[in-house]
């Protein structure tokens, strides 16, 4: 079998399967480990896969940057933040993390609704310019541009600031081993951080998320009180989440 078509062949299984075992697709293929192994390097590389211990997980759609995301699953996002509007409760502390999903959820939020939102995004606290009763506070720091979001150590301190009654987390993947991640270490370190203000902490997952993966872990599924996505009940990754699933 040709290189190119053993590429193509992995990333059908990827797609197919959602994941790849090297050791089991090697021994399938009648080929060496290593060369399968070269392989996915070659995907991960080129943004088409992301390696994990013993294979690889489709890689998240999701980490290309701010202006391509807006175009990224625009229905899947507006269900998946309209979900996500009814869980802040008027009088409610909201912790709303950044990206065109936190973005959305802005939107459907009422507009005579009185609650106080905390954002690390400069992007999400001017979109809340036109609630009149919502009380917004913009958590500083370095700004990642990817996300338009401050991170770093600054913002992680003024983080430690804020106790929140939810959270709204925005990540680039969501798998069962996985777990929650994104694809950039400071960006996941200040998720953290505000996932550990809040008493409730639910993700923002719309359908290309689900059963993809990023770099770099966020927290573990079980840490969270929910995960919020259009994605289908029957989807196999959902079904495999060991915590409640909102189905938008």
């Amino acid at each position: 079998m040709l290189a190119a078509q053993r590429r193509d062949l992995l990333l059908e299984r990827l797609r197919t399967d959602g994941r790849i075992i090297a050791k089991d697709l090697a021994a399938e293929l009648g080929m060496s480990e290593d060369s399968i192994r070269r392989d996915l390097r070659e995907l991960a590389a080129a943004g088409l896969c992301q390696r994990v211990y013993g294979g690889a997980l489709p890689a998240s759609p999701a980490i290309v940057d701010y202006a391509a995301r807006q175009d990224v699953s625009v229905t899947g996002k507006q269900r998946v933040a309209a979900a996500a509007a009814r869980l802040v409760e008027p009088g409610s502390t909201t912790i709303l993390d950044g990206g065109t999903t936190a973005l959305a959820v802005v939107r459907a939020l009422p507009v005579d609704l009185r609650a106080t939102v905390v954002t690390h995004s400069p992007t999400v606290a001017s979109a809340l310019a036109d609630h009149r009763d919502v009380e917004v506070y913009l958590i500083g720091g370095r700004l990642f541009k990817h996300s338009m979001v401050a991170c770093g150590a600054a913002a992680a301190e003024a983080a430690r600031a804020v106790h929140a009654d939810l959270f709204l987390l925005g990540v680039t993947g969501v798998h069962p081993e996985a777990g929650l991640t994104t694809g950039d270490a400071d960006e996941a370190a200040m998720k953290r951080a505000l996932a550990h203000q809040a008493a409730d902490t639910y993700v923002l997952a719309s359908s290309e998320k689900i059963g993809a993966a990023s770099r770099f872990a966020v927290l573990p599924p079980a840490e969270v009180a929910g995960v919020i996505t259009d994605a289908g009940e029957d989807d196999p990754t959902v079904r495999a989440l060991e915590v409640p699933v909102i189905h938008a």
